[in-house]
């Protein structure tokens, strides 16, 4: 994994419901080896991890530069990067370096990238390009890396549900507004 990954494991974990392992696990299913030995202690552990994730999120889209400062420098404080080299796992050397002790829990290493992922979003990108989605039903945050910075939802799912609500919100109305059209012209003849 990179850094970027380290982010993207950040933004899903701050995300995440978190309301039982396989909500942890749907969370972490790009991270394989996370994601299936995830127990429900690792779901105790991560969610401290995801409240402080958000709580630096909502700082960065609140362009609030302390409070980023505060959070981050708290995760990575309460999470520290214990680096491992590692030659994989298969017979084959597939040389990589882990976050943590391979051997801990799957929540030691992942607090520690999510925090380390934060650190180095935060540093790539400043703090314009965080948001939260603007669907009002929905509270995830995102990092928007497009060109034009026009982001305005976490997700194609979310600007979809939006867009979609306010077309049959205009369908509605223009309906009613024809229906009243109809019966005022035939009031007046």
């Amino acid at each position: 994994m990179d850094n970027a990954d380290y982010l993207d494991v950040a933004v899903r974990l701050a995300n995440a419901a978190l309301t039982d392992v396989s909500a942890l696990q749907e969370a972490l299913h790009e991270e394989p080896w996370w994601a299936t030995r995830v127990t429900s202690e690792d779901l105790i552990a991560l969610r401290p991890v995801a409240e402080g994730l958000r709580t630096a999120f909502a700082a960065a889209v609140a362009d609030d530069t302390p409070g980023v400062r505060v959070a981050v420098n708290a995760l990575l404080e309460a999470y520290p990067l214990r680096p491992r080299l590692s030659a994989g796992h298969d017979a084959e050397p597939n040389w990589h370096i882990h976050v943590a002790d391979p051997d801990e829990p799957p929540a030691t290493e992942v607090a520690a990238a999510a925090a380390w992922g934060v650190a180095h979003g935060v540093v790539r990108y400043g703090l314009s390009r965080w948001g939260q989605c603007a669907d009002a039903n929905c509270e995830n945050y995102f990092l928007d890396t497009s060109t034009n910075r026009a982001k305005r939802y976490c997700s194609p799912r979310c600007a979809n549900r939006v867009h979609v609500a306010a077309h049959r919100s205009r369908q509605r109305s223009t309906g009613s507004r024809a229906s009243l059209t109809d019966l005022e012209q035939n009031a007046l003849r």
